[in-house]
């Protein structure tokens, strides 16, 4: 089972990333994760989705649903520097934090998108990403409304993804990967039959 790949030109920015992570969540409370746990959970797992971005032309608008503190929306605006990254979440908070990320480390092509994913206009994406947001229909329902007619959606799950029950009409493929030392991970991806 293949281990995810952190392009070596990103060790940098990511490590700054992770400093200003360390520093905001002393204050702000983020995330509840330890600080050792960070660099695998919200990097390395992200980068299980760059093989994803290849097919994508440069403009393409990548759509982050629950992106959280900004993973896997940072590492995916880092390495392609030519697509319109998305970061969409409720938490005012957590974008504001998704924003000085985005003009600290520079990435200029993440976008900080507040609000709720049933109530926000269609994104309009070419691609959707998410990491431990809903199920499968949840994502399917959140995906009809935010992309583009026949655009994927992958999603970060856990090895136990094919136990939710799959929407009508949607196709979930398997892309199973490992990380060091938090086990099995799968990118599922999804799309209308």
């Amino acid at each position: 089972m293949a281990l995810p790949q952190l392009p070596s030109d990103l060790e940098r920015p990511l490590a700054r990333y992770l400093d200003l992570l360390d520093r905001w969540n002393r204050t702000h409370a983020l995330t509840s994760l330890p600080a050792e746990a960070r660099w695998e959970e919200l990097l390395l797992d992200a980068a299980a989705l760059l093989p994803y971005l290849d097919g994508l032309p440069a403009g393409a608008r990548v759509a982050d649903l629950g992106t959280g503190m900004g993973s896997p929306a940072v590492v995916l605006a880092l390495a392609r520097p030519d697509l319109i990254l998305l970061g969409v979440d409720a938490s005012a908070k957590k974008l504001a934090f998704v924003r000085q990320a985005a003009l600290e480390l520079p990435v200029p092509n993440l976008h900080p998108v507040q609000g709720r994913l049933e109530q926000l206009p269609s994104l309009e994406a070419d691609l959707g990403v998410a990491k431990a947001l809903g199920s499968l229909e949840q994502l399917a329902a959140w995906w009809a409304r935010h992309g583009r007619p026949g655009a994927p959606f992958l999603a970060l799950k856990g090895p136990e993804w094919d136990r939710e029950p799959l929407p009508e009409g949607w196709i979930a493929e398997p892309h199973p990967y490992a990380l060091p030392t938090r086990g099995q991970r799968v990118v599922v991806a999804l799309r209308r039959a």
